[in-house]
């Protein structure tokens, strides 16, 4: 089916009939199966040398573009770098209390990912041992996994106009699948990160405040934090021996002075993403087939030449601004006026807010 023959099915009274009279009476939390043995890795930022060690070997068993600057430069660190689609895992150097310490940055993995919840498409999976991983084959490029995510950890590929994905860490899913490790963690030359069971690691943690007195904040982030993550992170107390921390704001000095958000909450984001969706049950309905499907009939394998490229873009957008349209009327039928007006407003802000989106990206690319 071509695009022309989606968006002609998609305006046909039946399908945009059965979009409008959906109704979503009310979302519930949306919780991810948890599975007590999944396996996490606990990062001590007490230990890190900011080798970046773990960056080289993500970038090679993972088949990603070396970087401009090679690995051994680590005056890299002193930026504020982020992970991208081109490199899923980088390090940092903080000052946390006056005194140098390295973290190393990646997806966290969650036990609700936001990502999962805010994909229609169903693009991720959280799996049993704990990873949370992607599947591109139905992804529609439309980025609410990006906004979703607390951590800021998807990256887009900006550069492919026709057949974008979505890159991020895997947690090495086919090394776990082989019963190896993650390759960071082979790679770290100083336990750093160390990988296991997610009980496991919590308690190893506990057991590293209680051996060493006054070197720990004592809070573990990720434990409970965003509804708990598999990647876990320790900060250094700097030489005062804080006690036991029971909430995040205790520890926030140290662990925001290690770009850490600690004000996430214990709720995870996927409630709170179901919460919103619930809020607008006609955009809920019908927004994510009508644009998604658009989308994905748009955003087509064969590559376009050049030459037809503003045609394409021209064409599309006329064919979504008709089925726009119908879905509209539809609307207007079954729920009235004022129900249709705030369907047109809703559409028109998200369209706008795409382009814009794109521009930037172009930009970025430019």
């Amino acid at each position: 089916m071509n695009r022309r023959k989606f968006l002609a099915f998609l305006g046909s009274s039946g399908v945009v009939s059965a979009l409008a009279s959906v109704r979503v009476a009310e979302a519930a939390p949306h919780v991810f199966p948890y599975n007590e043995n999944s396996f996490g890795v606990l990062h001590d930022t007490t230990r890190c040398i900011g080798c970046r060690r773990c960056e080289a070997a993500c970038q090679a068993v993972n088949n990603l573009p070396m970087p401009e600057k090679p690995f051994t430069d680590l005056e890299v660190t002193n930026e504020r770098r982020r992970v991208t689609a081109k490199a899923w895992t980088v390090v940092n150097k903080y000052e946390v209390n006056g005194q140098p310490f390295f973290r190393k940055l990646q997806c966290f993995h969650c036990n609700d990912p936001a990502c999962a919840a805010a994909c229609f498409t169903k693009c991720y999976t959280k799996l049993p041992d704990g990873a949370v991983v992607y599947d591109g084959s139905q992804c529609v490029g439309c980025r609410y996994c990006m906004v979703a995510c607390p951590f800021n950890v998807p990256g887009f590929q900006y550069n492919l106009a026709w057949d974008p994905l979505v890159l991020k860490c895997t947690f090495c899913e086919p090394l776990l699948k082989q019963g190896k490790l993650p390759a960071c963690v082979s790679a770290c030359p100083v336990d750093a990160i160390t990988f296991g069971r997610r009980s496991d690691l919590i308690r190893v943690a506990r057991r590293r405040f209680d051996d060493h007195p006054g070197k720990y904040m004592n809070y573990i982030y990720g434990e409970h934090d965003a509804g708990g993550t598999a990647w876990m992170v320790l900060a250094p107390a700097a030489g005062a021996n804080p006690g036991p921390v029971d909430n995040p704001d205790t520890a926030s000095k140290e662990f925001k002075q290690l770009g850490l958000d600690t004000h996430l909450g214990n709720q995870p984001m996927a409630e709170l993403t179901y919460g919103a969706l619930g809020a607008v049950p006609m955009i809920v309905a019908f927004w994510p087939v009508l644009f998604g499907g658009a989308y994905a009939i748009t955003k087509r394998r064969e590559a376009i030449a050049k030459a037809s490229v503003e045609e394409a873009a021209k064409s599309a957008k006329d064919d979504i601004t008709a089925a726009m349209d119908a879905a509209i009327r539809k609307i207007e039928e079954t729920e009235g006026q004022a129900a249709a007006d705030r369907a047109r407003r809703a559409m028109t802000e998200a369209l706008k807010a795409r382009e814009s989106q794109d521009r930037q990206g172009e930009a970025h690319n430019g």
